[in-house]
């Protein structure tokens, strides 16, 4: 118990440092959405803890805002240093600047260092910047010198770990609840939320069907009945039935005026209530 304690001690010191950064992620925000609009892409870069934890984040946004290929993870090593750690990838600044072979002018890429100087992921941002890219930086250190070489650089004074150097903890902890922020608060500035509802899923299987009918009746007030059939008109697209339903429009409309504001919700409702 007295080990748990002090490890839950120091974890409850978290939330207050990244609460300090806040300013920051909302700059690196507003990076992230000026690109997706102009239709680039985000790319997350990091090695052990910091490449897994990138890898995570990515994964669960085509699943819960139905957003795919947008916003990549690219960790040191591929996909075989997920499981398992692989000897010398972090160090390899060659294999960082290739993975940034991907990055094109006027996407965003962010690393992500415990240390601040990963040398995998100071080549891929150094390569991401010579191509037009805008840059950033989440580390553990905020006086990294890497730091003024990025347009935005997401510094956490997370301190010394209950086992030193074991940035799996507090630093992992942190660099989780700032991805969580930064790509929850992209999606919504996306559109890709309604309220606080996730209206961006799909009806894959009747499990699913089942819930997205309960969010739809939340969201527009309306009976099971009604929104189970616009569910059904819009071909399982819960954002498509959604403004159907409270744009009063059919099915295909709703379609149309989605893709013309990049499947924006509200902007599709708001341009529907202009016309």
């Amino acid at each position: 118990m007295e080990v748990l304690r002090l490890i839950n001690s120091e974890d409850a010191t978290v939330p207050t440092v990244v609460g300090s950064v806040l300013p920051e992620v909302a700059r690196l925000v507003d990076l992230a959405v000026e690109s997706l609009r102009a239709g680039g892409r985000v790319h997350y870069f990091g090695a052990g803890t910091s490449g897994r934890l990138a890898v995570l984040d990515a994964a669960e946004l085509p699943p819960t805002f139905g957003i795919w290929g947008r916003v990549v993870a690219h960790n040191a090593g591929g996909p075989g240093a997920l499981s398992q750690a692989i000897s010398g990838v972090e160090d390899d600044v060659e294999l960082g600047r290739r993975d940034a072979l991907d990055v094109r002018p006027g996407d965003v890429a962010v690393g992500i260092a415990a240390s601040g100087r990963t040398p995998y992921v100071v080549g891929a941002l150094r390569a991401a910047a010579a191509v037009g890219a805008r840059t950033a930086l989440i580390s553990c250190n905020p006086h990294t010198p890497y730091g003024d070489e990025v347009e935005v650089h997401i510094g956490l004074a997370t301190g010394p770990e209950v086992i030193s150097g074991s940035t799996r903890m507090k630093a992992g902890t942190a660099t989780k609840l700032v991805l969580n922020s930064f790509s929850t608060t992209l999606m919504i500035r996306m559109g890709r939320t309604y309220s606080n509802l996730m209206v961006s899923v799909n009806a894959l299987n009747s499990k699913l069907r089942a819930r997205l009918v309960r969010i739809l009746t939340e969201a527009t007030g309306m009976d099971a009945r009604t929104c189970e059939n616009a569910l059904s008109e819009a071909g399982g697209n819960t954002r498509v039935a959604l403004v159907s339903l409270l744009g009063e429009v059919p099915a295909a409309r709703a379609t149309m005026v989605l893709e013309e504001t990049d499947g924006g919700v509200r902007e599709a409702l708001q341009r529907l209530r202009s016309a």
